[in-house]
């Protein structure tokens, strides 16, 4: 059976990851051992413990208290120091490592990345919570049916407040960082690969203090047979939303995507000649990223997550691009986004 260690307590590594795997425990029987979670934060003091969780001051501390070759580890880093924690730990005998998204920042530490996977043999897979939602898989069946014909385009909307989180910490330094990563992986799966058209972002203000580029993105793709997909995020819109409408020939589905921990349910409406259906899908995505994680883990594969390593990749890559392509100051007029700083749009 597989133990854990969270390296990086935040937001994700403390306030989702720990939940989860305590929940998966009973939900993926003969994979999870019987032991406490094991947390490091380095650069932080240790944290008041709770239960299952024993937290420790370093990385060589945790190698003390676990075995390598049978514990996973969840990089829960920020993407900008990814690549230098991962070499720690692959250093220290770790190789089942399960990374935060995304999977780099750009596109030099993601070659630092594939170096280290590479030269150490690392077994590498990447919490995508929308690649293995309930909501995801019903919109691959909507698409590859037919029944309402071949998808024209695709929009996908992920608006979120992210005030004090962004300006209290410098975890992330682009809004295409956020949540952009989610919708990426469902329109590659979905449409296959894609070109980026144009992107822009927008700065955070919150009277006279600034954030740059954390207040919103947005990008535009192209995809095999001229579908266009389009992603929107605005980290400082006053209610959450995560929504995915697809324009089909024959006519139209509309996704909304769990907005919080505290309802995992997602929902979906067919437009076919007039008539609309709707679906509520029980959907605990992250339950079910770890869970397949684990299990490909505990069976000695070649990887949890190396079928969809190739997409993570790309992913990066065009939110690289885009990142490049927002940093272009505008040639003229003003930008169609609130507060834009940047745009090629």
């Amino acid at each position: 059976m597989l133990r854990t260690l969270i390296v990086g307590l935040g937001r994700a590594g403390l306030g989702l990851h720990v939940p989860v795997l305590l929940r998966a425990r009973s939900h993926v029987p003969g994979t999870f051992a019987d032991h406490p979670i094991v947390g490091a934060d380095p650069g932080c003091a240790p944290r008041i413990e709770q239960r299952d969780l024993l937290t420790v001051d370093s990385l060589r501390r945790a190698r003390d208290l676990l075995d390598p070759a049978r514990t996973v580890v969840h990089l829960c880093t920020p993407p900008a120091v990814r690549a230098e924690v991962l070499r720690e730990v692959a250093a220290l005998g770790f190789s089942r490592i399960l990374m935060e998204k995304p999977l780099a920042d750009d596109r030099d530490t993601l070659r630092s990345v594939l170096h280290l996977a590479r030269e150490h043999e690392l077994r590498l897979s990447v919490v995508a919570p929308w690649l293995h939602s309930a909501l995801t898989r019903r919109l691959v069946q909507v698409v590859g049916d037919r029944r309402l014909g071949a998808v024209r385009s695709v929009s996908v909307t992920q608006h979120k407040p992210r005030f004090r989180r962004s300006l209290g910490s410098s975890s992330h330094t682009s809004a295409f960082d956020v949540e952009a990563p989610h919708a990426i992986g469902v329109l590659l799966r979905l449409l296959g690969d894609a070109r980026l058209r144009c992107a822009r972002s927008t700065d955070l203000r919150v009277g006279t203090t600034t954030v740059p580029r954390m207040g919103g993105a947005h990008l535009e793709l192209l995809h095999p047979g001229g579908v266009r997909s389009q992603v929107l995020s605005d980290l400082s819109a006053p209610v959450r939303q995560r929504r995915i409408v697809l324009g089909m020939e024959d006519g139209s589905a509309v996704g909304h995507y769990a907005v919080g921990q505290d309802d995992d349910f997602a929902q979906l409406e067919i437009t076919r000649g007039g008539h609309t259906t709707r679906e509520v899908i029980h959907d605990d995505s992250l339950m079910a990223c770890l869970s397949h994680a684990y299990r490909g883990f505990a069976e000695d594969d070649d990887g949890a997550g190396a079928d969809d390593l190739a997409l993570h990749v790309r992913t990066v890559e065009l939110l690289d691009e885009a990142k490049r392509l927002a940093a272009v100051p505008p040639t003229a007029g003003p930008s169609p986004l609130k507060e834009a700083v940047s745009y090629g749009c």
